[in-house]
């Protein structure tokens, strides 16, 4: 039969647009739906502006540093709504280049909530369309547990359009989203408290990170508390919260910011009138070429729960245009070696296996580790340091991860991920010579291993 579209992409974020301009690049009829913003999560609500947060926050350091080279600076005053309104300016421009984008690339954009009608039909705004293939990226979406007085706190979504900077937030969650915006929240100026139900935070990466970046947390004056979780929030006369905890502790702040966990955003797409499963977590199901029980049905990004994170959504989109409109140039997503960064303060920087993974995987490993105050801080009072971490294969010699919590560690891991996609080993690092000064050399200069 004749379709409307050969592909209708429902969500314009980076996974959805990614497939959606290049299925039409490859000569495909192709329309998107989107029903809040151009860019999805990275640009509006994530990514993009969490990032601007950081620098923002940053700078409070860099003024208190700047007199151990020589400059007398005048008391600095920090003003939330010009942040936030140079943010949104900035938001709003990246929209603007999403949407031309779509359009010049030949794609039909509907603006409007778009729901499955059946495997090959889509309905938005009153009007119904066919499509040959449909993809859902839709993304995800903050999670706030349901308990008493929970309609009270925020999540990261609200956190972005805060109409002031609160005194006193309460951050609740272990993962990155968290740790990022405790330190955005205590770097503007907000007496910031973290909160995490586990003995410590960022369960996964590397022990040595975890550890290291809680020492300098700590130092900053950020109150990390483990093993602690709310059990109520109630508001008071003057609009302040109360936070009753799980031990019976009772903490009182002007905003309580939950960062727990997101889910897959799927209210009222329609999946009741397809196939299309869901797996135990509640994110779509799909097979190795982002296919659901659907055949015509495929979903991508967020919404399948696999990698989170927006270069991920970018390959997949990738993939399934190619795959589907230029099968000659189809090759699959790799997921080994993915590089990713927390930009939290200090920053952390990391690629391939952790010491305990690679442990469990059975390799033996020779670990290689370095802590330096870094050359810029020598002139002053601050007491920061970096760490880089090598995980070998003891037995191969193969660099199996890459570790790094310290300024820019993110800029410094990217390239180090290209040398271990291709298979680097100690001895490579070993042999190839440093740019000097710098903190990157490290890498390429520790020759001791420190544990096995």
């Amino acid at each position: 039969m004749a379709y409307d579209f050969d592909l209708y992409v429902i969500g314009a974020g980076s996974g959805g647009v990614r497939a959606a301009r290049f299925a039409a690049g490859f000569g495909a009829k192709v329309a998107v739906a989107e029903s809040r913003y151009l860019g999805g999560t990275c640009v509006n609500v994530g990514c993009v502006p969490k990032k601007l947060l950081v620098y923002g926050a940053h700078f409070a350091e860099d003024f208190e540093q700047a007199s151990g080279f020589g400059w007398s600076l005048g008391e600095a005053n920090f003003d939330w709504a010009t942040l936030i309104a140079n943010k949104d300016r900035e938001i709003n421009r990246l929209n603007g280049i999403y949407r031309n984008l779509l359009v010049n690339s030949g794609v039909t954009l509907h603006e409007g909530h778009a729901r499955l009608v059946d495997p090959h039909q889509v309905e938005i705004n009153g009007e119904r369309f066919t499509a040959k293939h449909i993809l859902i990226a839709t993304g995800g979406w903050p999670q706030i547990p349901e308990i008493p007085g929970g309609e009270h706190a925020i999540g990261s979504n609200e956190a972005f359009f805060l109409k002031e900077l609160p005194k006193r937030v309460l951050v609740v969650g272990g993962g990155y989203i968290a740790v990022e915006f405790a330190g955005i929240f205590h770097g503007l100026g907000a007496q910031t408290t973290l909160l995490y139900r586990g003995d410590l935070f960022l369960r996964g990466f590397d022990g040595a990170v975890r550890k290291h970046l809680q020492e300098e947390l700590t130092k900053r004056g950020l109150d990390l508390q483990f093993n602690a979780d709310i059990e109520r929030i109630d508001k008071q006369a003057d609009g302040s919260l109360k936070a009753t905890l799980k031990d019976g502790r009772v903490l009182e702040a002007d905003c309580v910011f939950y960062a727990t966990g997101r889910r897959p955003m799927l209210d009222n797409l329609g999946l009741e009138n397809t196939k299309v499963k869901l797996d135990k977590r509640g994110f779509v199901e799909v097979d190795d070429l982002y296919q659901t029980a659907e055949s015509s049905i495929l979903a991508i990004g967020d919404v399948i729960g696999r990698v989170q994170l927006t270069p991920v959504a970018l390959a997949e989109g990738m993939a399934v245009a190619r795959r589907l409109f230029k099968p000659e140039q189809y090759r699959p997503v790799d997921y080994a070696m993915i590089p990713t960064a927390v930009f939290s303060l200090p920053n952390i920087g990391t690629v391939g296996l952790s010491e305990e993974q690679a442990k469990a995987d059975g390799h033996k490993v020779q670990i290689f580790e370095s802590r330096f105050r870094p050359m810029k801080l020598t002139l002053t009072d601050c007491q920061e340091r970096t760490l880089m971490k090598l995980v070998v294969d003891a037995e191969t010699d193969k660099v199996l991860g890459c570790h790094m919590v310290g300024p820019d560690s993110g800029e410094i891991i990217q390239g180090l991920a290209i040398a271990l996609k291709a298979g680097a080993t100690k001895q490579h690092f070993d042999e190839t010579i440093g740019v000097h000064p710098t903190a990157a050399e490290e890498f390429v200069t520790m020759r001791t291993p420190v544990a096995g």
